[in-house]
């Protein structure tokens, strides 16, 4: 018996990367999976490798920052599989620059997607829990099994960062809506966990190889690192390399599973080790 089987989980940011990968390892431990992407593309590339491999799975594309995705997020997913049952806030980008020319468009963008997002999000779940208790006479309706949120947090947000003031503040105010729903969802029978990534290969941590960028709102955003900073980074790690997609993804699913039952309000650190 597949670890997650009956389960529905919403990821976020899923159509590349570690997202994507969150969704392909959930999907292999039995979850029915509703993802979300910015782009259709890669959103149905997603969907088309979960089904491949005998999944279930849902495309629901648009930006997370839009206040009325989580309404449309959730109940795509009630319309198709019937239940929410595991939340992972993973939608996000880097839009960096020294503090004295990051103007209030981009800190307010960076707060959006990495902070009020995730509270969207999980207010709007949040709700539909709470009106399946409602409906069962005022008691919780708890399922065979505990409910599960893991945000997507940065060592960035957990130490600091210099030319992501933007980026590092809400990934640190991701940690503090992390630690306060636990609290308030404990009671509940909802597990909140967050982990915190460092260097995760991805395409914005690749090396820069001319101009490489990401399109968000029409916008596009420089990513990517020098190779000199990748090599100072890599010193830095007691192992010595960056993590794969596959390795991050590998903490969201620990956090996702019946194993992790007795873990919330912890941030997990997933950097190889340099924030030691």
């Amino acid at each position: 018996m597949k670890r997650l089987a009956g389960r529905v989980a919403l990821v976020t940011g899923a159509g590349r990367g570690i997202g994507r990968s969150v969704a392909l390892q959930l999907a292999g431990e039995g979850a029915k999976i509703v993802l979300n992407d910015l782009d259709d593309e890669p959103a149905r590339e997603a969907v088309s490798l979960i089904e491949a491999h005998g999944g279930e799975a849902k495309a629901v594309t648009g930006s997370v920052t839009d206040a009325q995705f989580p309404q449309r997020f959730v109940e795509g997913a009630l319309d198709q599989f019937g239940a929410v049952d595991i939340v992972v806030n993973n939608a996000g980008y880097v839009w960096n620059s020294r503090i004295e020319v990051t103007s209030d468009e981009q800190w307010n963008a960076m707060i959006d997607v990495h902070l009020t997002a995730p509270f969207r999000m999980v207010r709007q779940v949040v709700q539909h829990w709470k009106q399946l208790a409602a409906r069962n006479g005022g008691a919780y309706a708890k399922a065979a099994f505990q409910r599960k949120i893991v945000n997507v947090s940065s060592i960035s947000g957990t130490h600091g960062a210099a030319g992501q003031v933007g980026y590092s503040s809400a990934k640190a105010g991701l940690i503090g809506l992390t630690k306060s729903l636990a609290r308030e969802l404990g009671p509940l029978g909802v597990n909140v966990n967050a982990v915190a990534f460092g260097w995760i290969e991805t395409r914005l941590t690749q090396e820069i190889r001319g101009e490489t960028a990401v399109k968000v709102a029409g916008r596009e955003h420089r990513v990517g690192m020098t190779k000199a900073a990748l090599e100072d980074l890599r010193n830095r790690i007691p192992l010595r390399r960056g993590g794969s997609p596959e390795e991050a993804a590998g903490s969201v699913l620990l956090l996702c599973l019946p194993e992790s039952d007795y873990i919330s309000g912890q941030i997990v650190d997933v950097d190889g080790g340099v924030a030691i």
